[in-house]
């Protein structure tokens, strides 16, 4: 895509900005006091709100997809954005071998949006077909496949295909060629590896199997990980006390929630930058994250005033806005 057609786009995406939740709407819409007071508010501002009842998961699914359909009328190659749908693919791998593993068929497995249709990944498991699935995921969907059919180790087979997800998410991150992307794919595989040591650590793991499930990154010694892993939690924020997550050594000591708002507040802070670039895919990819997080915020309000949470307990959890 030549510079001028991504001017072009960036500029369309830059009229979409000025639509985007800011800090001071999440407020308002903390501040109501019911999920039906919430709608007038999100319909302001062009949100397709339900037209009765109070169920905010359709109106949630349909801003994600008027997100992806703009952006499909900006750019002819979608596949630069692949890296954002590639975990879906990869849970769809996991739920698709089970699937094949299993007696009868499991609803409400799969997720729609992927960088391929879930249809083709059952398919292909179900088939034992792997050359109809990407070069990228063959290796490890057969391979997984063989795990659960001979161990029935479910924990070992998703361990793999989480694995494997991580290591393309990086990849792909770094091959687009977009430092935003790439810092995402770096940020997610951190993060990511984060998570899995401290889930070890509590379940006592040894450092051979945080080894085969930690993704190797450029800001993380993930050997050094899995040895605190194998040591307990302290080690492992002793750990990152030391790396460029510092910070969220202090948010896992105030629980999960804290961190895992910590870790999309950070990326939010990363694509900051993206509203002043006007000649890259960079603001594109932004604006994609952008309406992620606010997607998200959106429904932790709903979440809470649907189960009368307290606004404090509410407002902790509500992610930085772009804008």
């Amino acid at each position: 895509m030549s510079d001028k057609l991504y001017t072009y786009a960036v500029a369309r995406i830059r009229s979409k900005e000025l639509l985007l939740l800011t800090g001071a709407f999440m407020d308002q819409l903390l501040a109501v006091e019911s999920v039906k007071d919430a709608f007038p508010l999100l319909a302001e501002r062009g949100w397709q709100t339900p037209a009765s009842g109070t169920d905010f998961e359709e109106m949630l699914r349909i801003e994600q997809e008027k997100t992806w359909e703009l952006i499909k009328e900006l750019v002819d190659d979608m596949s630069v954005f692949d890296v954002f749908l590639y975990a879906n693919d990869y849970h769809n791998l996991k739920a698709a071998i089970k699937e094949a593993c299993a007696s009868d068929k499991i609803e409400g497995i799969y997720i729609d949006r992927g960088s391929i249709p879930y249809e083709t990944i059952r398919d292909a498991v179900a088939e034992r077909e792997f050359s109809l699935l990407p070069e990228r995921m063959r290796e490890v969907a057969q391979e997984a496949m063989d795990v659960l059919l001979h161990t029935r180790d479910g924990q070992l087979c998703d361990i793999m295909v989480d694995q494997a997800a991580l290591a393309e998410i990086l990849r792909a991150g770094k091959a687009s060629g977009s430092e935003l992307l790439a810092s995402y794919g770096e940020l997610t595989v951190a993060t990511a590896d984060i998570k899995i040591a401290l889930r070890g650590a509590r379940t006592g793991k040894d450092s051979a199997f945080m080894q085969m499930a930690l993704c190797p990154c450029d800001t993380l010694d993930v050997t050094r990980l899995a040895q605190a892993a194998d040591s307990g939690q302290e080690e492992v924020l002793a750990y990152l006390a030391n790396t460029i997550y510092s910070e969220a050594a202090d948010e896992l000591a105030k629980g999960a929630s804290a961190f895992e708002k910590w870790c999309d507040d950070r990326m939010m802070d990363s694509i900051h930058n993206e509203l002043y670039h006007p000649f890259t895919i960079g603001p594109l990819a932004a604006y994609i994250l952008a309406r992620e997080s606010e997607i998200r915020s959106v429904r932790i309000i709903l979440t809470g005033k649907a189960n009368d949470m307290p606004e404090e307990t509410i407002r902790e959890r509500i992610r930085k806005t772009y804008v």
